[in-house]
């Protein structure tokens, strides 16, 4: 991709940065910068809103994955800290999360309790070494169907793993894990359905669904939650509750210790590390560019990976389980205002607050109250919308998604990832083959022409290229998953005096979706500067892939060469002129 502006001499270039400056924490940056009372004020703010959102999750998520609410915000106090405190990401909420639940899960009932804080702490430390031999760079080539799928695939995974819990139903046998040995088990108990568990999930739902369309500002889960306590405590429900099953939370932090290690254990436990490891990073990663994205800023992966790995570590010397950036609660971070990573230290400062306080009152908690708290996540777990105009998009996109979601489900996480990765890379092979097909008439090398036959107007700008009001991008060569983080940071390099962006596609002979969707997130970035964009020189394929995924009017515009876009950028310019 190249770039065209007004020529301005360069400025010194710096040397190659100190590794010290890649692992810089975003904490100490922000401090720098210089940190006062009112950013203290908005991270406190935005601390406590995601401390109100994270406590019942993070019970919720320890629950569904063989562990207790207690270890959940152990987990999102001691991983929350530091991947805050040390990480590359100035909004990143560190904590568990429901990806990680049927891994966990399986790991648990496999190896046990310590063999899941083993496979944490193992995990961390893979996470470290990533970081610090940079390759966080290269999960950003997982194509964009991909983390589609397997999300979906994760939810469905999660809300079959709460029918239990949100019916009350009761199992002449233990539930199995895998789905299609689960669902007949889960059938033929269906006349055990209890009413009263019944209702207290569909109420939970139907408060927190309430409360986001009336009220969005308050802490719907947080007050379902509490409504359902303050119920059963007050009237004495015969409901299964977080102090029946599991005896309460403690009123203060376990001290650290170190799980049984020998190199038999290390080595069957090194399967679901990697696993921990690989969807940790992606999760992660995904979860920052999200909070890149809402903010304009710029996270470093690799940073973020390595305080991963540190959470992770000291979750697990506290007994805690898997810790990862997680989006939802990042979003929140983002939208209820937080300066830096302060907010989300104060985050695991107010879960602390809750241990030391409240401890008592959690349990009278129900577990269908909690369940009812899963199954929404689930929900809003899958990108619905993504899901459908991938179908639509193409076959190829559509296999990817569909392999990597039917794998997510009936198969192992981690194999998902790799197979969709997989066909996603044959499918580039196969589309590079026939574009060289296409192209193939071209000669390698240029005939001499005379004089008088000229380039025609939309192969050479000219003088026009060179206003400073309009700054126009050239992608040139297949843009795929490969190749579409090199356009996230264009909006950094866009200048005050910039007032329209044009991407030119004419030397693009194929888009993918994974680069199709980060050119949707660019558009969408620039839209809220008030800056158009125009997309010139798309082939009719090109173009079709861009629609199809939502990439029209009025996000972007298309002209058929670069000479008409920057007509219709200079006419929009005047206009806004006069």
């Amino acid at each position: 991709m190249t770039e065209t502006t007004p020529k301005k001499t360069p400025p010194d270039l710096p040397g190659t940065p100190a590794l010290g400056e890649l692992f810089l924490p975003k904490l100490i940056t922000v401090l720098r910068e210089g940190y006062t009372l009112t950013h203290l004020r908005s991270d406190a703010i935005a601390g406590l809103t995601v401390a109100i959102v994270a406590l019942p999750l993070s019970m919720a998520i320890a629950i569904a994955a063989g562990a207790s609410p207690a270890q959940g915000i152990i987990t999102a106090i001691i991983g929350g800290f530091f991947v805050s405190l040390l990480g590359g990401s100035r909004f990143q909420i560190g904590g568990p999360a429901g990806a990680f639940i049927v891994l966990m899960a399986t790991t648990a009932q496999t190896f046990g309790m310590d063999g899941l804080i083993l496979a944490t702490m193992m995990a961390g430390v893979i996470l470290m070494g990533i970081g610090f031999l940079k390759l966080g760079t290269y999960i950003k080539f997982i194509p964009y169907p991909v983390t589609v799928g397997f999300t979906a695939g994760i939810a469905v995974i999660i809300f079959a793993s709460q029918i239990k819990e949100l019916l009350g139903l009761t199992l002449s046998i233990g539930e199995p894990g895998p789905l299609l040995e689960k669902l007949p088990v889960l059938w033929h108990a269906l006349p055990t359905m209890d009413a009263l568990t019944v209702t207290v999930s569909a109420a939970t739902v139907l408060v927190i669904i309430g409360i986001r369309h009336w009220r969005p500002q308050w802490p719907g889960m947080l007050i379902a939650v509490a409504l359902a306590a303050g119920a059963t405590a007050a009237f004495n429900l015969p409901l299964e509750t977080i102090g029946s099953r599991f005896g309460g939370i403690p009123s203060s932090l376990p001290w650290p210790s170190m799980p049984a290690i020998s190199l038999t254990r290390l080595t069957e436990l090194l399967p679901a590390a990697i696993a921990f490891a690989l969807l940790g990073s992606i999760e992660s990663l995904l979860s920052a560019v999200v909070a890149d994205g809402m903010t304009g800023r710029h996270h470093r992966s690799n940073s973020e990976l390595v305080a991963q790995g540190v959470a992770n570590i000291g979750s697990a010397l506290f007994g805690g389980i898997c810790v990862t950036g997680t989006i939802a609660r990042t979003a929140t971070n983002v939208r209820a205002g937080a300066h830096g990573p302060v907010a989300g230290i104060l985050h695991a400062g107010f879960l602390l607050l809750f241990i030391l306080i409240a401890a008592p009152l959690a349990s009278f908690i129900p577990l269908a109250c909690l369940a009812g708290v899963l199954a929404l996540v689930a929900w809003n777990m899958v990108e619905k919308r993504a899901f459908m105009i991938l179908l639509r998009a193409s076959r190829a996109d559509a296999l990817i998604l569909l392999a990597t979601f039917g794998l997510t489900i009936f198969r192992d996480l981690t194999e998902a990832i790799v197979v969709g990765f997989a066909i996603g890379s044959v499918v580039f092979i196969h589309r590079m083959s026939q574009t060289t097909a296409i192209e193939s008439w071209t000669p390698f090398v240029d005939e001499d022409k005379p004089d008088r036959i000229t380039a025609p107007a939309d192969a050479r700008a000219g003088p026009a290229e060179q206003d400073a009001e309009i700054l126009v991008y050239r992608i040139s060569g297949a843009f795929f998953f490969g190749a579409a983080a090199s356009i996230g940071s264009v909006l950094e390099r866009i200048a005050d005096t910039h007032r329209v962006l044009i991407i030119d596609f004419a030397a693009v002979p194929f888009v993918d979706s994974t680069a199709a969707h980060m050119i949707l997130g660019l558009a969408h970035r620039a839209r809220k500067r008030g800056l158009p964009v125009i997309i010139s020189g798309a082939s009719k394929i090109v173009q079709h892939k861009l629609v199809a995924l939502e990439i029209t009017a009025p996000l972007v515009s298309y002209e058929p060469a670069l000479a008409q876009a920057m007509r219709a950028a200079r006419t929009w310019i005047d206009a806004r002129h006069e």
